[in-house]
């Protein structure tokens, strides 16, 4: 794994040495010699990762850490404190400043990489849906996500611990502002996962009735935990365990015992990037769904329809099943508009919109194909049983007035329809398309309120 790693810390050698090892490994180093240069790097050079030091003089580690924290730009970017501070309330200080982890020298070289390798994996996904987001963005299609900065986020979390005394601990520790589940087997965890929507996982790898780490390995398999943070809990000095966590994806541990103020620092992290990353994930769908569907209406767009339509054909000229198109006109919905405003003939659009849609089926794709033109395409369907929906839906239009905001209240409205079906062999969906328009133009030269199939 390439990544680019920024080291901060005031003393030359603890620099160089750091550097060394972390080339020596394949990482891009970056480093800076005080907190103000170190901020000023993250603008420069976008590090995936930031390892810095506590005790520099004028700014130290904690204030540095909290300003890349509430910046939007950088707060997505992971910070492990390695310093020579060993309590646990500087530890505790250090998370509650933002760090994603407090690392006491002398650090052991494949821990420290393991940690930065993890964190380093689980921000390169964080990027990917950035970038998602930023584009939908760049689009006019969704606002960008901001980073959850409440100071005590209330989460679901399920505790996997099989010791009742340690459970009640957790539990203790955790519950009034959480809603804590526990389980104390191995398929009753997958059960629980499988059916409750969690933010947070823990799982003690001490288990004495089946293998923490086999449980971890199953349950980033499980579709309903792929984005849910992992929190594990191990035996101080275990380090194996702990490199094999990371390294199957684990977003971050505690070592016994347990530091209650630590817990819930950790907690707090994990619950807050949930909520950032739940964030991202639903405007990166709310793009990609504004992005087929016509916002006026609700239903799917040219764009998606004429694509959609080309997969239905191939389709069709493989199992030689038909295609049915039908093409929707409102008609004089010029008159609409000029007499009771763009405001009215938008809300007619959406009935119509509506009124297709409930007379579809789920198989069919329902789309605006532009201005008052609507599109229906109906797979595995023939032309008279296309004809036969149409009607339906034509003469439903006629005698039912559609609804207004503003007097008369009521509208009288009228379609016409054209219809064509495929043609095979060699059919194409410019083809099916066209031969709808013309019967979709004979309809209005006859007189309108009427459909007209193409002929075969």
């Amino acid at each position: 794994m390439t990544a680019r790693v920024l080291v901060v810390d005031d003393i030359l050698s603890n620099v160089k040495l750091l550097e060394a090892k972390l080339t020596a490994e394949y990482f891009e180093v970056v480093t800076a010699f005080n907190g103000q240069e170190a901020l000023v790097k993250i603008e420069e050079h976008s590090p995936d990762i930031v390892l810095l030091d506590v005790m520099m003089p004028g700014m130290d580690g904690f204030e540095v850490c909290r300003r890349i924290k509430v910046n939007a730009k950088t707060a997505h970017i992971p910070v492990v404190m390695v310093t020579a501070l060993d309590q646990p309330s500087d530890r505790v200080a250090g998370l509650d400043a933002g760090a994603d982890d407090f690392l006491t020298k002398p650090v052991d070289d494949s821990a420290l990489f393991a940690r930065v390798r993890s964190l380093v994996r689980l921000k390169m996904m964080t990027d990917e849906l950035r970038m998602r987001e930023t584009t939908g963005h760049s689009m006019g299609l969704v606002d960008p996500a901001e980073m959850m900065s409440e100071p005590a986020p209330a989460g679901r979390i399920l505790i996997i611990e099989d010791r009742p005394e340690s459970l009640a601990w957790f539990q203790a520790a955790l519950e009034g502002t959480n809603e804590v589940t526990a389980a104390d087997s191995f398929e009753e965890a997958m059960v629980r996962v499988r059916g409750g929507d969690y933010d947070l996982i823990v799982v003690s790898l001490g288990l004495r009735t089946f293998d923490g780490l086999r449980l971890c390995s199953q349950l980033r398999s499980l579709p309903e935990a792929r984005h849910v943070p992992i929190l594990v809990v191990v035996s101080d000095g275990d380090r194996r365990k702990l490199s094999q966590a990371l390294e199957m994806g684990v977003n971050d541990y505690l070592t016994r015992p347990v530091d209650k103020n630590e817990l819930t620092a950790r907690v707090r992290t994990q619950l807050r990037r949930k909520r950032y990353q739940d964030r991202l994930r639903h405007n990166v769908q709310l793009s990609l769904e504004m992005a087929i569907t016509d916002q006026l209406t609700g239903l799917h767009n040219r764009r998606y329809m004429s694509r959609h339509l080309d997969t239905l054909i191939a389709g069709a000229a493989r199992t030689g099943k038909p295609v049915a198109f039908l093409i929707f006109d409102i008609d004089h919905f010029k008159r609409v508009n000029d007499t009771y405003g763009h405001d009215i003939g938008d809300e007619v659009l959406r009935e119509f919109a509506g009124r297709i849609a409930a007379n579809v089926r789920g198989i069919d794709l329902a789309c605006r194909y532009g201005g008052e033109e609507f599109v229906v395409v109906m797979p595995d369907t023939d032309v008279e049983f296309a004809y036969s929906v149409a009607e339906r839906l034509r003469k439903g239009v006629e005698t039912t007035p559609f609804d207004i905001s503003r007097a008369p209240h009521h509208l009288n409205v009228t379609i016409s329809i054209g219809i064509a079906g495929s043609k095979m062999p060699g059919d194409t969906a410019s083809a099916l398309l066209h031969r709808a328009d013309q019967a979709l133009y004979r309809a209005k030269h006859d007189g309108r309120n009427r459909v007209v199939a193409a002929a075969a």
